[in-house]
């Protein structure tokens, strides 16, 4: 017979696996662990779990439960994909990492679409993301300090970086607000074209950061999405020809 079971019993194991966060405990039936964790994925949507919650649970159906992802996938009446996004979340996240976001010390929002993405680029390590994680945890950052600190210390001298490390985060926020603006002895063409590219790298980050997104679902969506893309690859070659041309007449100048 099957019997009410609070999220909080399941012999407090799968505390980890929920955001910190104040509120009411949910109650759901089940008539073991595992039938209670799909109980509960299975009413997300409704109950707001953020994505690195439904993540754990179900690496928890996987790992311990001996649960493969077509499994976890009918059962959940989701697609393989829909699994595979939220296992792949967690495998590539260390162990410091994870301890952080699930603890609320980091934004799960910051984490998704501003740090993870830096993990993509050429020369930033796990070990960095790690570092800038833990330097920047616990601090009550809002996700805007933490995207202009993130830039700074993944695109930023060296200096910065370990300014950063060292725990020096208002000092740090503060360079950045007294940047030099765009010069004055620019013509006003150079200075539309700086805004470009300044406009550039921003949009460049957030189409790598929600791309991988789980929400990107409706039949819309990729049907518009698969012809712009295309727009955007036929002249990526082009694109960063001149790219590359530009950069070295800056260097020359």
């Amino acid at each position: 017979m099957a019997h009410e079971k609070e999220l909080a019993s399941l012999d407090l194991r799968y505390e980890g696996l929920r955001l910190k966060q104040a509120g009411a405990e949910e109650r759901l039936l089940g008539q073991d662990e595992a039938a209670a964790i799909l109980s509960l994925l299975r009413i997300s949507n409704q109950r707001a779990l953020s994505i690195l919650e439904q993540a754990g649970f179900i690496a928890e159906l996987k790992h311990a439960r001996q649960m493969n992802v077509t499994e976890i996938a009918a059962e959940l009446s989701r697609s393989k994909a829909w699994v595979s996004v939220r296992l792949g979340l967690l495998s590539e996240m260390s162990a410091p990492v994870r301890r952080q976001l699930f603890s609320g010390a980091f934004p799960v929002y910051a984490y998704m679409y501003t740090v993870r993405p830096f993990m993509r680029l050429n020369g930033v390590t796990r070990e960095q993301i790690e570092e800038f994680v833990g330097a920047v945890s616990g601090h009550g950052l809002s996700v805007r300090e933490i995207e202009q600190l993130a830039h700074g210390f993944f695109r930023g001298p060296e200096s910065f970086r370990q300014e950063i490390g060292k725990g020096n985060l208002a000092l740090s926020l503060e360079r950045m607000r007294q940047a030099p603006p765009i010069p004055d002895e620019c013509s006003e063409f150079e200075r539309v074209l700086l805004g470009d590219l300044e406009l550039t790298q921003k949009y460049m980050q957030r189409v790598m950061g929600k791309s991988q997104d789980p929400r990107l679902q409706s039949r819309a969506f990729h049907a518009q999405s698969h012809l712009l893309t295309a727009g955007i690859l036929s002249r990526s070659r082009a694109f960063f020809h001149t790219l590359r041309q530009l950069h070295d007449r800056n260097g020359q100048a």
